[in-house]
């Protein structure tokens, strides 16, 4: 089974992911996130301030390292989310401008822009037949309300650029005819149980033991936006060795 569990900004698909994999014993596949890639990607910038032609770099930079975790892992995964997020993200940066959480109500299209626009419906091209050809099913989180503020750790998200985001995932994944269900649950537990019995997959231990093993785990994550991060851990490791 390879299955991804997908949402947007602040629905809980790390955590959840984590602790499905704890409660199911099917190894966890991690995506570095965007705050992690960019400090080298981009150096000096935060996300809202990136180009189109950026945001093009990262996409296939988070692309390229779920394609070697899903390679890595073979047939038996649960996924941070799933190249679709990258695709999808741009999109609705094409829509409502580069910042999530002002978007305007019809930016005018740049030159640059008009480009990004294109390259993205190519992006989407390949990257809905990555997706199509690895996952078994999806599992979408609808983020709690409130989740369009800044919680701790998440970037601001406009509840206009949330819904695009959320609706086109799952017209997509109708498109594709792929396997998935919208989870809703608030309680934690409850929420892996829904998911193990809707994908007939065995736990092999309590909801609750896989959820404080997943509170550690998500607890060590480095969840410091772009602007607090100086160096990636690649480029300390560079530096210690010279």
């Amino acid at each position: 089974m390879r299955l991804a569990v997908s949402g947007t900004y602040a629905a809980g698909k790390t955590s959840t992911a984590i602790a499905l994999s704890h409660y199911t014993g099917i190894p966890f596949a991690p995506a570095r996130s965007v705050r992690e890639i960019l400090p080298d990607a981009v150096p000096g910038r935060a996300l809202a301030e990136v180009t189109p032609a950026e945001y093009l770099q990262l996409a296939v930079r988070r692309h390229a390292g779920r394609v070697w975790n899903e390679a890595r892992l073979g047939d038996r995964l649960i996924s941070d989310g799933s190249s679709l997020q990258e695709w999808i993200y741009a999109a609705a940066r094409v829509r409502f401008g580069m910042d999530p959480a002002a978007p305007a109500p019809v930016p005018p299209r740049s030159a640059a822009m008009e480009f990004f626009a294109d390259a993205v419906d190519q992006l989407g091209h390949a990257f809905r037949q990555h997706v199509r050809e690895t996952y078994d099913g999806f599992v979408h989180l609808v983020a709690p309300p409130g989740a369009a503020g800044k919680p701790e750790g998440h970037r601001r998200m406009h509840p206009a650029f949330r819904a695009f985001c959320d609706d086109m995932l799952l017209r997509t994944l109708e498109g594709l005819g792929l396997a998935h269900h919208v989870v809703a649950e608030p309680d934690r537990a409850e929420r892996l149980r829904t998911i193990a019995v809707l994908y007939g997959l065995a736990p092999v231990r309590s909801a609750e033991e896989a959820l404080a093993l997943a509170a550690e785990e998500y607890a060590a994550i480095d969840w410091r936006l772009e602007r607090d991060r100086t160096q990636s851990t690649a480029s300390l490791v560079a530096a210690r060795t010279r």
